[in-house]
């Protein structure tokens, strides 16, 4: 067992967003490396309150779209 927790940014609010199919993360931060903690924090506590098979690995994927000035 594996979850893929992904890391998007939203440009607008100006922050990385978890999310996860499965597990029902609520987090963001202006940070990265903070957010990845935060998940890192939560997941065993979320895990349990959802009653989910604990997974043996992690697995993050981190997305950001830019645009490429003209």
């Amino acid at each position: 067992m594996e979850y893929v927790i992904r890391f998007q940014w939203d440009e607008e609010a100006g922050v990385w967003i978890a999310i996860n199919d499965y597990i029902p993360l609520t987090l963001e931060s202006e940070s990265l490396d903070d957010l990845m903690q935060r998940v890192r924090d939560a997941i065993p506590e979320l895990i349990e309150m959802n009653h989910l098979s604990r997974p043996k690995y992690l697995y993050f994927l981190a997305e950001n779209r830019e645009e490429i000035p003209a």
